[in-house]
């Protein structure tokens, strides 16, 4: 497994950082991207096919979503030092590196294909005038003249837009005042008569919308990331949307369906100055070119900075024009992609790739609303259901769209995701997830709150005092195959020693057992205490552990060759009982462990009610792989026949009531045998047994100690449990 560090790093040189503004960093790519070359060659068809009413909802169906995902991006775009990779910086610092990686390298591929499919559009539209000019050639010295340009930098790059955006607003211009004089009246505003029904028109229409990332892709180059981002992103959506909804209205009056459908170039039989619409058309789909080259070198610059991508391409040109190598290599996708010839079913997916970042987006502003780190400061706020609806929106959109093309998009986003997790990629900034997680819980402590405790629900919480865990792994592993994925394990380090005076680095032991844990694969949390007396500091940890009513309810502690250690367990559990932890001792002997079907034995009696925790952790046991094939048998030794009799009848009416798969058998007392020989007969070939403890008097723990270590002479591993729980006698 490859781990890899991350850091914040900026690699663009001080003189090209900062330099762009609003309006020419943010608000001209964004609104060249969106007043593009469906607005000229497909805005008609749209009106013919569903309508003038129907291209209306259209228009502010995709804007709603646009406009929404805008407002998202300004949100968490205020609340950070927004750098280098646009959306891929946004989502990567706030759901975590490996969900913006997913994320990003898509966006990326989709925003280097992009220059393909415009360089593509803008060579075909050349034959409208051109006939002969050739296809794939043109697309090439299109893509080189955009690559070359780009390299020049983003701020003279986006400068050389401004002639674009003019011709643009020219043929918009010619286009509605040759219209203002149309006198076609449509039949009907609500004719959706049109061989394709809405939403395959909503399909067609809505990527004209999708191009405010176009602006925030350029992050890293602006002077106020912060505040440009809002001002130019919004401004475009709205500008857009104004556009939007005059032109279908002009051409729904001055053309009819019959046109609309079928002439892609309707705009210019309307169009006051028709030569004056083919400047506005080349220089839109020039200028989305352009967008596309500018903005995918820096979403790569970005993925090489957190090292997703190959470091190389996250150097910046020593002259300050951007990132160079990642430039050059962009370009490179683009041509190599000419060779491919028709893009229109790759172009689908690439559709995708770009909804898929929008809703996430839209999903980070909700969820850090929604959350609320006392970090989340965003100057620019908005209400969490609202991001939540924009995300949906995109969601739906990407189904409307094209089902087949939506479902390959997120399959290929979710295998990217869980290649980065196996690949343990790491960041050293904070996000969002940990807020995320914090909340889910704070919500499930207050709603286990006010919900009573039962016996039905009882799990084992198990605070395991293992000192060194590094000596003593046998007892974490145990205490993990008892809890089986239900309960809580906690390994305690307790150090007897001075807080203020001793020299103990608490936080990197902690680290250290969390770190062992982890490579052991024990689900389980490592925690340090320093403690001046160890009776009193356990004592103290076990009634201070947990949060918020969900606490340790047994302790586990692993036997020692020392009696006062092990006198010393046992008065902890005389104050533990008070509490009602119930307490484990392992004795650990690792015979037998390989056999294939493995024996746990249960020792069944006495009067301390420690039958059912036994059987539970019995049963618990046997749950974990490598004790699938275990036979549990419950054992018990009688005074006579009539006594034997009637603890074989309670266990078989018991165990089909408990629904745990074991055996019984009840040996008869020898007067010539001591039990303790029974005992090691019945139990030489297990590889577990039970025992159950009893509570020792005062002053006697240690006597006890050793009477209990005689007895498990010769046995394997020995579970020793005293069940003090406020259910014992009912766990089962």
């Amino acid at each position: 497994m490859i781990s890899l560090r991350i850091g914040r790093r900026d690699p663009l040189p001080q003189r090209e950082r900062h330099k762009l503004g609003a309006f020419i960093g943010v608000f001209t790519p964004s609104i060249l991207t969106i007043l593009g070359v469906i607005m000229y060659l497909r805005f008609g068809w749209v009106v013919g096919n569903v309508g003038l009413v129907g291209a209306l909802v259209i228009v502010v169906i995709a804007n709603l979503i646009t406009l929404i995902t805008a407002l998202s991006v300004s949100a968490v775009a205020s609340n950070m030092d927004v750098g280098v990779g646009g959306a891929y910086y946004l989502i990567s610092r706030s759901l975590g590196l490996e969900i913006g990686a997913a994320i990003g390298l898509p966006l990326y591929l989709s925003q280097a294909l992009s220059v393909t499919l415009y360089s593509f559009g803008l060579a075909e539209s050349l034959r409208i005038v051109w006939p002969e000019v050739p296809l794939q050639p043109t697309t090439l010295v299109v893509i080189f003249a955009v690559t070359l340009l780009s390299t020049r930098g983003a701020s003279i790059a986006l400068r050389s837009q401004l002639p674009v955006m003019a011709a643009i607003g020219l043929s918009l211009a010619v286009f509605f005042v040759g219209g203002s004089s149309g006198g076609h009246v449509p039949g009907s505003f609500l004719d959706v008569g049109g061989p394709l029904g809405f939403w395959a028109v909503f399909a067609v229409f809505f990527p004209a919308v999708t191009g405010i990332m176009a602006g925030v892709s350029l992050s890293g180059d602006l002077r106020d990331p912060q505040k440009s981002i809002a001002r130019g992103i919004i401004a475009a959506v709205l500008v857009g949307f104004a556009v939007y909804l005059l032109v279908p209205i002009v051409l729904a009056f001055n053309a009819d369906r019959e046109s609309l459908i079928r002439d892609s170039l309707v705009w210019t039989k309307i169009a006051i100055w028709p030569a004056l619409i083919f400047p506005g058309l080349w220089g839109a789909i020039l200028s989305s070119a352009v967008g596309s080259i500018l903005g995918a070198p820096r979403t790569l610059q970005a993925l090489a900075m957190d090292r997703v991508a190959p470091r190389f391409l996250g150097r910046a040109s020593a002259r300050g024009a951007g990132p160079l190598a990642a430039i050059l290599f962009s370009g490179a996708i683009a041509m190599a992609a000419v060779g491919l010839g028709n893009l229109n079913a790759v172009a689908r997916v690439l559709t995708m790739f770009f909804l898929t970042t929008y809703g996430m987006i839209n999903l980070v502003a909700g969820l850090e609303k929604l959350v609320g780190d006392p970090s989340y400061r965003p100057t620019f706020n908005i209400p969490w259901w609202v991001s939540f609806a924009g995300a949906f929106g995109c969601l739906a959109a990407m189904w409307l769209m094209h089902p087949l093309a939506c479902v390959a998009a997120i399959v290929i986003e979710l295998s990217l995701w869980l290649a980065l997790r196996r690949r343990a990629v790491k960041a050293t900034w904070g996000d969002l997830r940990r807020g995320l997680w914090m909340a889910g819980l704070r919500y499930a402590l207050i709603r286990l709150k006010g919900t009573p405790e039962d016996p039905r629900n009882w799990r084992p919480n198990i605070l395991v005092f293992a000192g060194e865990v590094e000596r003593r792994p046998e007892l974490v592993r145990f205490a993990s195959w008892f809890s089986q994925n239900r309960g809580i394990v906690t390994v305690c380090d307790l150090i007897e020693g001075d807080l203020v005076e001793g020299d103990i680095a608490i936080d990197e032991r902690r680290e250290q057992m969390n770190q062992f844990l982890d490579v052991r694969g024990y689900l389980a949390f490592g925690e340090v205490h320093v403690v001046h007396d160890f009776e009193d500091g356990v004592v103290s940890v076990s009634q201070a552990n947990g949060i918020a009513g969900v606490a340790s309810n047994t302790l586990m502690f692993g036997w020692s060759r020392d009696h006062e250690r092990m006198a010393s367990y046992f008065r902890i559990m005389r104050q533990v009982s008070r509490l009602h932890k119930s307490m484990i001792l392992l004795r650990h002997n690792p015979r037998n462990m390989l056999a294939r079907t493995k024996h746990i034995d249960i020792w069944w009696g006495g009067l301390q009610q420690n039958g059912d925790l036994m059987l539970l952790l019995a049963h618990l046991l046997s749950l974990n792989h490598e004790w699938s094939n275990a036979k549990i048998t419950i054992k018990s030794i009688a005074s006579n026949e009539l006594v034997q009799a009637e603890t074989e009848r309670r266990l078989a009416v018991m165990i089909p009531q408990v629904r745990i798969k074991a055996e019984q058998k009840v040996r008869l007392r020898s007067d010539d045998r001591p039990v303790i020989d029974t005992i090691h007969e019945e139990s030489r070939d297990a590889e577990v047994v039970f025992l159950g403890l009893a509570q020792p008097d005062p002053g006697e723990e240690a006597e006890y100690a050793g009477r209990l270590a005689k007895m498990m002479e010769g046995l394997p591993t020995v579970v020793l449990v005293k069940n003090s729980s406020m259910f014992a006698g009912d766990l089962v």
